[in-house]
């Protein structure tokens, strides 16, 4: 996850003082799909998505898994949470690494989308 998260560079230049992007727990989920692909293998479950037909998949267990490192007291993690509030989200769509354009099954549920960045 980490590895996946140092990757994410910012896509414009002069905009430091905003920190870091944070990407979406779907594209975080395409990033170690392509670096670790056995996860998603070994977990049995797909990257995620709309129509996937599946309750569980990379993309919920990794925010799962940050979120629950984020919020223990304990741990100093090198990685911080955010929220993209759903709110008149009509449609969110991810390519994955090869070529599939998956869309965000979170888009006008109950659930507002995770986002994670390296905490600098």
């Amino acid at each position: 996850m980490l590895q996946a998260l140092e990757e994410v560079e910012p896509a414009e230049p002069n905009r430091d003082h905003l920190g870091l992007p944070f990407i979406t727990a779907y594209q975080l989920a395409i990033k170690v799909d392509r670096i670790l692909p056995e996860l998603t293998e070994e977990l049995g479950v797909a990257v995620g998505g709309e129509g996937t037909g599946q309750h569980n998949s990379l993309t919920s267990y990794l925010a799962h898994q940050l979120s629950q490192r984020i919020k223990d007291p304990t741990r100093n993690f090198g990685v911080e949470g955010a929220q993209l509030s759903n709110v008149d989200v009509a449609e969110m769509s991810f390519r994955t690494a090869d070529g599939e354009v998956i869309s965000s099954s979170n888009v006008g549920a109950r659930y507002d989308l995770s986002m994670f960045r390296l905490r600098r």
